[in-house]
């Protein structure tokens, strides 16, 4: 039986709940990379952390470039899908593909070519740091194509309506990640200790066997919609509609990243129990907003392909499924955070003054939950309409006033640490409660369908 769901028919709920489960647990191996690499490159000492760690910022960044092809292919794959379009299905993918192998090739290079000014940026003071971060980056910089094409291939699934091939196959990559990571970092019998390099070589395998699994899966499931002549002929129409709907999101990661950089700066001033509460305390959240961000793709692949139908009431049923359920998730994580801040934190550190900050910030950080799940889910909404430059400036424009109201309320109104985790909850309400008028206000103005009254731009 086909894993692919025509989310145009059928019970709206139902089909939500099936495609969003694989999409989550995707998501979850995605940060189960992160988890099981730093696991065993904490084994290998503080300097392999240290390097893996600085190196990690550009890994981040690269999600800012694989955004351009991943959200502008799934929102016209699906949506050209709900319009039973094959030709165009075709033609989108086509595009997504050769956008995401251009914009591979180019980070690739650079981290290749420029590996140790950029580990120098962060001025580590430890030649063996740089040194280590600087040959993470020449091999992952190496295998940059299999870390970009797998998450644009897991959104063009998703946008066919097809989210558990995604899971099955990221699940084999984890699970090649998480042999592979002890046997290359620490070594084993005639397998030289290789470390930090192990970790890059173990994680780019991984990928690689999730790309060729994808590949084999396209051949054997797919193959009416992959089976084209890439780099031929090629529809730069296309192309550019795929960077439009996907810029935004790409300028939103990458911002994104950089202001929680920036964020990082203000909290290390109250020392290493700050930096380390805001890591862990972020890692505890991170259940929160993942499990938002699998339904809210889920959401976006129903929404794009009601959309191409032309199906405004699915697509405002769906919309509500939506939104009811980043209430009772965003409620249960809020009850969670707020009344058992003490009990979760002390898992992770026992230390009385960490183990105090932490359940404060978790508190305050809670308050916001039940808007950063509607902030996610109505992205999902939005962008399966094709419309991401609203969304995205009210997330770029709020979360960048985090700084300076940081700085505001930490320093100037002398609140200390505190006046940064509530900067960080109160920009959570505020772009929650912003996204949600806005979807109100498009429906209200007749504006869910093709054809409606005026476009986002």
């Amino acid at each position: 039986m086909s894993a692919r769901l025509d989310l145009t028919e059928g019970r709206i709920a139902e089909k939500l709940i099936r495609l969003a489960l694989p999409i989550m647990g995707t998501s979850f191996i995605n940060i189960g990379y992160n988890i099981v690499d730093m696991i065993w490159v904490g084994r290998a000492g503080s300097d392999a952390v240290a390097a893996v760690g600085t190196a990690g910022f550009y890994t981040w960044l690269a999600l800012a470039f694989i955004a351009i092809s991943r959200v502008g292919g799934e929102v016209k794959v699906s949506q050209s899908m709900g319009n039973h379009d094959i030709e165009r299905t075709r033609d989108y993918i086509k595009a997504a593909i050769e956008i995401n192998i251009i914009l591979a090739i180019m980070f690739g290079l650079v981290l290749i070519v420029f590996n140790r000014p950029l580990i120098e940026l962060f001025r580590l003071g430890s030649e063996s740091v740089t040194k280590q971060g600087s040959t993470y980056l020449i091999i992952v910089g190496a295998g940059m194509i299999f870390y970009f094409i797998n998450p644009v291939f897991t959104a063009i699934f998703n946008g066919l309506g097809d989210s558990r091939t995604p899971f099955m196959t990221n699940t084999m990559g984890l699970l090649i990640n998480i042999f592979l990571d002890p046997l290359l970092i620490l070594g084993l019998g005639p397998i030289p200790r290789m470390g930090v390099a192990g970790a890059a070589i173990a994680t780019i395998t991984a990928q690689a066997v999730a790309t060729v699994v994808f590949i084999l899966k396209i051949a054997s499931k797919e193959k009416k919609y992959f089976k084209i002549r890439y780099f031929r002929n090629p529809k730069f129409k296309d192309h550019k509609e795929l960077f439009i709907l996907g810029l935004p999101v790409a300028l939103q990661s990458g911002l994104f990243t950089a202001f929680s950089m920036c964020i990082g700066v203000i909290v290390a001033q109250w020392g290493p129990v700050a930096i380390a509460v805001q890591k862990v305390g972020n890692q505890i959240e991170s259940v929160s907003y993942t499990t938002a961000d699998g339904m809210s793709s889920s959401v976006s692949a129903f929404i794009g392909q009601n959309y191409g139908a032309g199906k405004r009431d699915r697509i405002e049923k769906g919309a509500k499924v939506g939104i009811a359920f980043a209430f009772f998730w965003g409620f249960i994580t809020m009850i969670l955070l707020v009344f058992g801040a003490d009990f979760i934190f002390k898992f992770f550190i026992d230390e009385p003054e960490a183990l105090k900050e932490g359940a404060r910030y978790l508190r305050i950080i809670g308050y916001g939950e039940i808007f950063q799940c509607l902030e996610i889910i109505v992205m999902g909404i939005m962008r399966g309409m094709g419309r991401t430059y609203a969304t995205s400036a009210i997330s770029i424009i709020f979360t960048g006033a985090r700084i300076p109201v940081s700085i505001l309320l930490a320093s100037t109104l002398g609140m200390g640490i505190v006046g940064v985790w509530w900067t960080i909850s109160l920009s959570m309400i505020v772009k929650g409660i912003l996204m949600l008028s806005l979807y109100l206000i498009y429906k209200k103005r007749n504006m869910l369908i093709p054809g409606s009254l005026c476009s986002e731009k």
